[in-house]
């Protein structure tokens, strides 16, 4: 069986709240949460990483666009990076990317499928909430 996880993170992955912000922005994300069909209730979770830890979109990844040049990332290129520092995360975000070899930082790279459950309005609340802006990853595994 699948799942949907929605992952709302800060747009700066440097950036860590205190544990009442992050208790503020998790009630309010349960609040603002769309139903799920047959009763089924939201689950949220609230998760801290000592590194820089990406957060996966699953099944949900189609395409890694370069910001530098716009060609497609190799999505290979991408899992094998990810998976080379599996659960101990990334020390810096620096990469050089394979399409034009120009140096940049993995959470600048396009990723398709950024969408989520939230719109514009209900992520600034739950960034106001969180004392810092964010943006969400919605994955399918």
């Amino acid at each position: 069986m699948s799942d949907d996880v929605l992952s709302v993170i800060p747009t700066d992955p440097q950036w860590q709240p205190d544990q009442a912000a992050a208790e503020r922005a998790a009630a309010l994300a349960a609040d603002l949460a769309p139903g799920l069909p047959d009763g089924v209730d939201v689950e949220i979770d609230v998760t801290w990483y000592d590194a820089l830890t990406p957060v996966d979109c699953g099944g949900n990844l189609e395409r890694i666009g370069c910001p530098h040049c716009g060609a497609s990332v190799d999505t290979d290129w991408y899992a094998d990076l990810l998976g080379s520092h599996g659960e101990n995360g990334f020390a810096t975000l620096a990469v050089e990317v394979p399409c034009c070899g120009v140096g940049t930082s993995l959470d600048v790279l396009h990723h398709d499928w950024p969408c989520g459950w939230f719109g514009e309005e209900e992520l600034a609340a739950i960034g106001d909430a969180l004392g810092h802006p964010v943006r969400q990853i919605r994955a399918h595994i």
